[in-house]
């Protein structure tokens, strides 16, 4: 008949107070309580009807049981660890697949790509577009951005950057027939929408001017389009201001008017909460949020 095997949060227990010798300093370690250790140190000795640990003189003492199998646990121990660490390098190399929407593959994680591959060679970041409305990891996928509240149940989120919707046309625009100085003019071109009207319908309502119609003006389903589109002089678009950044840097945007709104979507950083600290994943994940937040230090100076 087989021997049952004691529960492993009981042997993890004794493996650390065994090596430390104290209850106290293996709670601190497996970030538990004092009692939660001698509970589980009492199940294991009643499991194995056998006396493990004892008290002189107020110190803790492994037994002559004990220390006998504490000498062979903490090798059973010592080679998890090490089978642990060998299987997360290996996850560190291949390849790692993102999901993401073109828009902002296009805007922003493509231009900077170079930058995390220089710093992990032996990781190959395949792109994988998807259409707005697939916030869904499938199981192709081993990290995404998604746009959206947060809201997704069941996954690891990392919010990356609060987004501003901001007026943007070409420079050519400025320089027409038509004037440009104030939110009214607004209303006098041609309005680029972002797959929908409801975002120029917020803006003109925080603004103040009411009695605007917005419903004039080409739709587009994709960010990066209405983006194009106003760099084109096709347009005053209201976009993203992470996704027009690059063309407002560049010149080949400017901002008409200076009111912006923030939007009630954000760009997210999802992955499986099992896999946050596998090695290509959380090499990624940790690379796209450094590059953010350095960013954004390098816009707030």
């Amino acid at each position: 008949m087989a021997v049952r095997l004691p529960p492993l949060n009981a042997l993890r227990a004794f493996e650390a107070s065994a090596r430390h010798l104290s209850f106290t300093r293996a709670a601190e370690e497996l970030f538990v309580t004092q009692a939660a250790i001698s509970h589980q140190i009492k199940s294991l000795e009643e499991h194995l009807a056998l006396k493990l640990f004892m008290r002189k003189n107020r110190a803790l003492l492994l037994t002559e049981e004990g220390q006998s199998y504490y000498s062979d646990i903490k090798n059973v121990f010592n080679l998890l660890h090490e089978a642990t660490e060998k299987l997360l390098a290996r996850g560190a190399k291949g390849a790692i697949t993102v999901s993401l929407q073109p828009s902002f593959a296009i805007q922003w994680l493509v231009p900077r790509l170079n930058a995390f591959n220089l710093l992990n060679p032996d990781v190959d970041v395949r792109i994988k577009a998807v259409d707005q409305a697939e916030n869904s990891l499938t199981e192709d996928v081993d990290i995404a951005i998604f746009h959206g509240r947060g809201r997704w149940q069941g996954v690891h989120i990392d919010k990356l950057h609060t987004e501003y919707l901001v007026p943007v046309c070409s420079p050519l625009l400025l320089e027409g027939t038509k004037p440009l100085n104030t939110v009214h003019d607004l209303t006098n071109h041609t309005l680029l929408h972002d797959t929908s009207r409801r975002d120029w319908k917020r803006w003109f309502k925080d603004v103040g001017v009411k009695g605007t119609n917005v419903n004039h003006g080409p739709i587009f389903s994709h960010s990066a389009m209405v983006v194009q589109a106003a760099v084109y002089g096709q347009g005053i678009a209201l976009a993203q201001s992470v996704l027009a950044k690059p063309d407002l840097d560049a010149g080949r945007l400017v901002k008409p008017v200076s009111h912006t709104l923030i939007s009630k979507d954000s760009f997210y950083l999802v992955c499986r909460e099992h896999q946050v600290d596998v090695g290509k994943i959380a090499a990624f994940r940790e690379w796209v949020l450094e590059t953010v937040a350095a960013e954004e230090q390098l816009n707030d100076e």
